[in-house]
């Protein structure tokens, strides 16, 4: 099952009341889990990775409730939990309708629960990490429920200054509260300042231009910067460049709001055309090539993606 079929039967109140969630997007995973186990009176028990034990939770959701309400068990790990011991939960709630229990799995084994509880009344729900018209959705919405006045591109500008980080964008939100105004693009630029952002923005342009990198790289990577997430934010740069390069050949100038979907400032949509007309097309073709594959080798190998990410950049400004 996908979130928009949990997300019919939450509008139809047709829920099971056991889930497993599985998936690439723990934002998605959290958010779900507060939906479905938001209950008045309900006795809530969690275990947060490690602090699982078997027979308390068996004991949970074996007894009366407290308070007379619902047994909510909620179990959530990096590591797979027995599919015997799952099912034991699973049975108890099938057993009892005054049972919920949700087990959110956040490694990476997906194919392990895709169809594992074919058999079983429980929703197993895989959450892909939503893309950018999906996460601007799930923010409106949030800053609805927030009562934030912002616009949706203002919004638009929030995820890409976080490179499309959901859970980054949305702490913005709970941020924004405290304005009794609308918040517009520019409170963006003056408010919101992404993961590391200033400092990739200037990795990138050095790579981009040909200049020695390799301390503002070694400056990143020493505050906790994630590898993967460099070279992420490297491929949605170039991509943005190719975006200007094709509208600019077709209309002759940059208009920010068609290409990006949000109205950016003069000296951001300047930088941006006057670099985007330094490469042809055939080359932005090869670095995404490249990128991209570099992108994979760090997610399916077990050697230094530091020493990845510094021979990718190396060859990328080879292919400039």
């Amino acid at each position: 099952m996908y979130k928009n079929e949990l997300d019919r039967h939450i509008q139809n109140s047709t829920t099971s009341n056991s889930f497993v969630f599985f998936g690439e997007s723990s934002f998605l995973i959290d958010s779900y889990i507060k939906k479905v186990t938001t209950i008045d009176d309900a006795t809530i028990l969690s275990f947060y990775y490690d602090e699982y034990d078997f027979n308390s939770a068996k004991a949970h959701l074996s007894q009366a409730s407290l308070f007379g309400g619902d047994n909510v068990l909620i179990i959530k790990s990096e590591k797979k939990i027995p599919k015997k011991e799952l099912d034991i939960f699973i049975d108890l709630c099938e057993k009892n309708n005054n049972n919920i229990f949700v087990y959110a799995y956040y490694g990476s084994d997906h194919k392990t629960y895709t169809k594992a509880f074919a058999k079983k009344n429980t929703m197993s729900v895989r959450f892909f990490n939503p893309n950018h018209n999906e996460s601007l959705g799930i923010i409106i919405q949030l800053a609805k429920e927030k009562n934030v006045d912002i616009d949706r591109y203002a919004i638009s500008h929030l995820l890409n200054i976080h490179n499309g980080d959901i859970a980054l964008s949305s702490n913005e939100i709970d941020k924004f509260k405290v304005y009794d105004r609308t918040i517009t693009t520019k409170d963006i630029e003056n408010l919101v300042y992404g993961l590391a952002e200033v400092n990739i923005d200037e990795l990138i342009k050095k790579i981009l231009t040909k200049k020695d990198f390799k301390s503002d790289l070694l400056n990143i990577l020493e505050h906790g910067e994630d590898e993967i997430r460099i070279i992420t934010a490297i491929t949605a740069y170039v991509t943005q460049l190719y975006m200007f390069n094709i509208y600019i050949r077709v209309n002759g100038a940059a208009n920010a709001l068609e290409i990006l979907g949000y109205p950016a400032p003069k000296f951001v949509v300047d930088e941006k055309a006057a670099l985007c007309l330094k490469f042809k097309p055939n080359r932005y073709y090869k670095l995404h090539n490249l990128l991209l594959s570099s992108e994979l080798n760090m997610k399916s190998s077990n050697i230094d993606k530091s020493a990845i990410l510094l021979s990718t950049l190396i060859r990328v400004q080879q292919l400039l």
